[in-house]
């Protein structure tokens, strides 16, 4: 019976727990900003966001911090300031089909 396996289970669970608790932490203080700055329509929004599409939850959170930070946040964002932000951050521009004739 080898005693060195169940000591090694034992550190990556710990390892796995604490990495686990650490990111649960994080996600509660970027909630706690995001009901700081958001309205509630905003805050339902970027939920749903969140909930679809982890990666651009993260890009928004960060932005909307940077914008606080930098003090161009003054107040709430409504819904509609939101929106605008949502657009200029997912902004593609439509692709250009030209059809050349021989």
């Amino acid at each position: 019976m080898p005693s060195g396996n169940g000591a090694e289970n034992d550190a990556e669970l710990k390892k796995a727990w604490a990495k686990a608790l650490k990111e649960a932490e994080a996600e509660q203080q970027r909630k706690e900003v995001l009901r700081r700055f958001l309205d509630d329509a905003s805050y339902e929004r970027m939920m749903n966001i969140r909930a679809s599409n982890r990666e651009l939850y993260l890009q928004l959170t960060d932005l909307i911090v940077s914008l606080a930070q930098s003090n161009r946040l003054t107040g709430k964002l409504t819904e509609a300031q939101f929106l605008q932000l949502l657009q200029k951050l997912t902004y593609r521009p439509e692709p250009k089909i030209s059809f050349r004739h021989k």
